[in-house]
């Protein structure tokens, strides 16, 4: 993946999130895809923040969409790596955010992590429950 790509995959993820078109972020996902967040780790204890294969992280993502209906990410930043790109990103609460993507030869996503700024993760407050 060259810059260019990587800045069209970072915007249509973005686009995908803002419409809260979980298809459409999970379209760049293998089917046997790992994603690690300590999110999921509050959210869902018995996944220890793993969630393993795109339905574990649909089920993840779907129950935070539920849970924070007004969210919204304002990309802040692109990295590229060796097969890796790292979304920077501001989310609704205002907290800078990085999902850290690493892509398989067919161009899918085969694992990625959800991090956080250490000075808000010492905040951090799981989600609001319904």
């Amino acid at each position: 993946m060259d810059h260019e790509a990587a800045r069209d995959f970072a915007s249509r993820w973005v686009e995908a999130w803002n419409a809260h078109d979980l298809d459409g972020v999970l379209s760049h996902f293998a089917e046997d895809a790992i994603f690690t967040s300590p999110v999921a780790r509050q959210l869902l204890p018995h996944t220890e923040g793993v969630l393993r294969g795109k339905e574990a992280i649909r089920a993840y993502w779907q129950l935070g969409l539920e849970r924070i209906p007004d969210l919204y990410f304002d990309l802040e930043g692109i990295y590229l790596g060796v097969h890796i790109v790292v979304i920077n990103y501001r989310n609704h609460a205002g907290k800078l955010v990085s999902e850290v993507l690493e892509f398989g030869p067919d161009g899918l996503v085969v694992s990625g992590a959800g991090t956080y700024s250490t000075t808000d993760a010492t905040t951090a407050r799981p989600m609001p429950s319904d």
